[in-house]
């Protein structure tokens, strides 16, 4: 349904949907009801100041009746951010797409306590496209190629590549070079397949049992000494004592699922280097710039449907734990 009021400050109105019936007299009741804990005068201010509105933008005042109106939308009061250290870049801008490198712990979309700071409405103050909408989304903690539409008209035919899965999509991470104990070797390239869910109250995905419905095709690309990333010639002082022989890995997801890729890993005896979520969920800690989760969007291909030819768009960004650099996440 289209909000009627505009995107403010890289941010869309908030819709609310109220109650066919209840003991809400009006609307300012049910919001009254909703939030007025948090800030009764605020709502009062807002009806008032008719900075809340119904379908086709008719402002609502303190009499306005619950039963007039089905959705309402306002905007909300954004709490200020702190400005994360982490930045995007431009890979490829027309008419019709933008294309963007998004750093890790930066959200694709608001949501949260991440609002001017994420990938869209970052995205949306800095190039002045208030239409601009993702076609898909990467995790939080994942860095790599973001495609973002920035025409309304055209926005349909890449939603269909979508939604038909005629987009292929290449990750890289970086891992183990060999399953943790009591997980069987693994013959590469590797495919994994089962049934996965997330519901909305639980944080984690789960393997379950039933029909599969999400694969991911896994090549191992190159193993290396934790200390030595660039090939083991002792340029860099040689491998850490004691350090772990990791892996870069090539990911191609076949489906979409939540957290797949990270899943997929863990399920091999193969978590990725810095997740916090999988194998083994680790306590809530500020987020450390210099500890990214080794999971990168490395590239992104399908046939353009207005210039009908093929086109890939490749991450710049690299893995630091390969390169023994931190690539665009430091300033």
């Amino acid at each position: 349904m289209q909000s009627p009021l505009p995107v403010r400050d890289g941010v869309n109105a908030t819709r609310l949907r109220l109650p066919d019936e209840g003991p809400w007299a009006t609307a300012m009741d049910y919001m009254m009801h909703r939030w007025g804990h948090i800030d009764p005068q605020g709502i009062e201010d807002r009806f008032d100041a008719g900075e809340i509105v119904g379908e086709a933008g008719v402002p609502l005042d303190r009499a306005t009746k619950l039963e007039e109106h089905t959705f309402i939308w306002y905007y909300r009061t954004l709490p200020p951010e702190t400005r994360m250290p982490v930045e995007l870049s431009i890979l490829h801008q027309d008419e019709h797409l933008l294309v963007v490198d998004k750093p890790h712990f930066l959200p694709t979309t608001p949501g949260g306590t991440y609002i001017q700071e994420s990938a869209l409405v970052r995205l949306r103050n800095q190039l002045d496209l208030p239409d601009l909408i993702p076609m898909h989304r990467l995790d939080r903690m994942t860095a790599g190629v973001l495609l973002l539409s920035t025409n309304p008209e055209t926005r349909g035919k890449y939603q269909v590549l979508f939604e038909k899965r005629q987009v292929q999509k290449e990750y890289e991470c970086v891992s183990a070079a060999a399953p943790a104990p009591g997980y069987p070797a693994v013959e590469f390239p590797a495919v994994v397949r089962n049934r996965m869910t997330k519901s909305r109250s639980y944080l984690l995905a789960e393997v379950v049992d039933g029909e599969p419905n999400a694969e991911t095709r896994i090549e191992l690309l190159k193993a290396f000494d934790a200390g030595m990333p660039d090939g083991g010639d002792g340029h860099r002082g040689g491998p850490r004592p004691g350090a772990a022989r990791r892996a870069l890995y090539r990911l191609e997801p076949h489906t979409g699922k939540t957290h797949q890729l990270r899943v997929h890993m863990a399920s091999l005896g193969l978590g990725i280097v810095n997740d916090a979520f999988y194998p083994d969920l680790l306590d809530k800690a500020p987020d450390d710039y210099t500890r990214p989760l080794q999971l990168l969007a490395r590239g992104i291909r399908f046939v353009d449907p207005i210039a009908k030819e093929p086109v890939e768009y490749r991450s710049r960004l690299e893995l630091s734990e390969y390169t023994g650099r931190l690539h665009g996440h430091l300033p």
